[in-house]
């Protein structure tokens, strides 16, 4: 396992991080979980990822219970923010209020006395940032959290957020968690470069665009039975699971083999091609598939390699309008 900075912070991370999201507390019985999670902290996995909204809190118990036999000075735990945790007008959000009281629940579930990194699940423009920030940071003074974070913000409002921060001398956001793999790269063109200019570190989801890049399906009217394109993820999907797009992963075949690497391996190594990414964090319904994923934080691959890949696969990547 190889480390990383998150961004330009002094906490490391694992360059292939667990998280929890579609998995545990839900589709995964948590004996599956807990072996899941266990086998990455012997693989060197260091970085857990989940958020309160993930199973409605279950998600959170599931992680919690599974590394309470870890060191806690060994792993950097991080969960989330934002999204309703019931039909109350203010169980959402990113409101003081909101976000006080979901920290103080989401450390029950996880049975931890700190979190490593708070994240914003996502922006609320009904409540001012100013308010957010000032949260997060007496989080921070308090010790409930040491860092924290955002995901799928904005260029803007991630250098709106840092600034303000760095103006008032609050503690600042340390990372964004945002969708990134080869048939989705949408960040590339603003939010990274901002995440790189203010110091953020990039801890990206979905680095295997949901299972595509490690070839698994061939045919998009035909999934196969019990994965996600098959049950209730697919409509997650249908940015990029297309024709096309799956006949472009299976002539990537050719390149792992040249690699050394499968499919995914080759696949969470393009993203940590960019030193900008801190770690790919990936999903475990097996302990089989943390050996594999974790295979690709060990990979040198020769550039040559990933600049076929793109030949390949940026014909069939979605092109639609994004607000970065």
């Amino acid at each position: 396992m190889r480390y990383r900075n998150v961004g330009r912070w002094g906490v490391k991370v694992s360059t292939v991080g667990l998280g929890s999201w579609l998995t545990y507390g839900g589709n995964v019985e948590e004996a599956t979980a807990r072996a899941c999670i266990e086998r990455a902290y012997e693989k060197g996995v260091t970085f857990f990822d989940t958020a309160n909204v993930y199973a409605r809190g279950r998600a959170e118990e599931v992680v919690g219970r599974a590394i309470a036999g870890f060191r806690r000075d060994s792993i950097v735990l991080a969960t989330k923010v934002f999204f309703p945790m019931s039909e109350g007008p203010n169980d959402r959000g990113l409101s003081r209020k909101h976000v006080f009281e979901q920290c103080h629940l989401s450390l029950g579930r996880l049975g931890v006395e700190y979190i490593d990194l708070y994240q914003c699940h996502r922006f609320d423009s009904g409540t001012p940032l100013d308010e957010t920030c000032a949260t997060m940071n007496d989080l921070v003074r308090q010790g409930k959290i040491l860092y924290w974070g955002v995901s799928e913000w904005n260029a803007d409002q991630i250098a709106g957020a840092t600034s303000l921060c760095r103006a008032r001398g609050w503690a600042e956001p340390i990372s964004n968690q945002p969708q990134y793999n080869a048939l989705w790269r949408r960040i590339e063109e603003r939010v990274l470069p901002t995440c790189a200019e203010f110091g953020l570190g990039s801890v990206v989801w979905s680095p295997l665009a949901m299972g595509i890049l490690t070839g698994k399906y061939s045919d998009a009217n035909k999934p196969p039975p019990g994965t996600r394109a098959a049950g209730g993820a697919a409509g997650m999907m249908e940015d990029y699971f297309t024709q096309p797009a799956l006949d472009a992963v299976g002539r990537l075949k050719p390149l792992a083999q040249e690699a050394n690497a499968t499919l995914g391996q080759l696949a969470l190594a393009w993203c940590l091609r960019r030193p900008e990414i801190s770690s790919v964090i990936v999903g475990a319904t097996k302990p089989e598939h943390v050996d594999d994923n974790v295979g690709a934080a060990d990979l040198d691959v020769d550039p040559a390699i990933f600049a076929r890949l793109d030949e390949i696969l940026l014909p069939v990547a979605p092109r639609e309008p994004y607000v970065s």
